[in-house]
């Protein structure tokens, strides 16, 4: 932190009014309804970059499945990602599986509570670690997300990069020195609570219901929406791609796709990369060994990924025989039994 940061305020002096604010403002959020590993672990991979309100069903629905550890590490992985389709990054649901088989081999089924043990499980870093030692275990460990970044550069008024590891780290150092002896659960909830519904990322901060304003050096300044300071991603690379939509009588063509990889093991629409002309597309048929007796323009989607964007058109195909290289399936099977990622799912229409 910049030194001129670390002298404007007293860190210990955020302690007590940021829990009386907790306390009396906290989300009533189901994974908040005990201190339980299990749960509180499962809610901190599905919310990674995904929104509380887009959480909730699926953490809902995922836990009458597999409530235990042990449920979850003898979860059916199709079945496991049919109940994650929609969140999208299915890595999460995979090493959730395989952490849940660590933990039932390594540690006889109980969650571990060392935090070097937690980190060590598949999937879960840095911040995932602290949360749950903090809020399970009572451990003065922080987890350091980006509205905790937030809320510290705005606090400090720092115009150090958050996107750096040292300052992640001396974030970290900084805040485990407030920890509270029997609330550090609540310490870190709060802290993650403030950036979630105070202290904003996009949008102007509700500084007038914050109970740290009177502290806050960006707040006295002016500087909020200059903070935090935040390296520019690289832009995403853009590929064009053409789906078909095979048909055959009431069944259509499906693939899985190469377990590495973007959506690695998840099922697809046969595509290609491209902007596929008729007699382009007409040749791509004829390599795949398909016979098609009418084919037409179909609906264009798009979907944004991390470091790619997709640009999608497509065309549906009716077909006279059924080749092999693909799955042919019903509609009812495809929604049921298939997962089918959200890149993909504009494409349901067509059937």
């Amino acid at each position: 932190m910049d030194k001129t940061a670390q002298n404007d305020i007293a860190l210990s002096d955020i302690v007590k009014p940021l829990l009386d604010w907790y306390e009396k403002n906290a989300r009533a959020l189901p994974w908040r309804k005990n201190a339980d590993p299990y749960r509180v672990w499962v809610s901190e991979i599905m919310l990674q970059q995904t929104r509380v309100e887009a959480v909730i069903p699926y953490y809902e629905r995922f836990m009458q499945h597999f409530p235990t550890v042990q449920s979850l590490a003898d979860a059916d992985e199709d079945r496991l990602l049919k109940l994650w389709e929609g969140l999208g990054y299915y890595r999460r649901a995979r090493n959730l599986k395989k952490a849940a088989r660590a933990i039932v081999e390594q540690h006889g089924g109980k969650f571990p509570k060392d935090y070097e043990d937690i980190r060590a499980l598949p999937g879960i870093g840095d911040y995932t670690a602290g949360a749950i030692a903090s809020i399970c275990f009572d451990q003065p460990v922080a987890a350091v997300d980006g509205n905790v970044l937030r809320v510290m550069a705005r606090l400090t008024g720092s115009h150090e990069d958050v996107s750096s590891p040292l300052v992640k780290k001396e974030t970290a150092k900084r805040l485990e020195a407030l920890y509270p002896e029997g609330r550090c659960g609540d310490f870190t909830q709060a802290l993650m609570e403030l950036g979630a519904v105070i202290c904003l990322p996009n949008g102007v901060p509700k500084c007038g219901d914050c109970p740290l304003s009177f502290l806050c050096r960006a707040f006295r300044d002016g500087t909020q929406m200059e903070l935090p300071v935040k390296t520019k991603k690289a832009p995403r690379k853009r590929e064009v791609r053409t789906v078909f939509l095979l048909l055959c009588g009431d069944l259509v063509a499906i693939r899985r796709r190469e377990e590495e990889g973007l959506l690695g093991g998840l099922w697809e629409f046969p595509n290609v990369t491209g902007d596929l002309t008729f007699e382009e597309a007409e040749e791509v048929l004829h390599q795949w060994r398909v016979c098609p007796f009418a084919m037409e323009k179909g609906v264009r989607g798009k979907h944004v990924f991390t470091h790619v964007q997709w640009d999608m058109k497509s065309y549906s195909v009716r077909c006279d025989n059924m080749p092999d290289g693909f799955d042919w399936v019903s509609r009812e099977t495809l929604l049921a039994e298939r997962t089918l990622p959200s890149a993909f799912r504009p494409f349901l229409r067509m059937l």
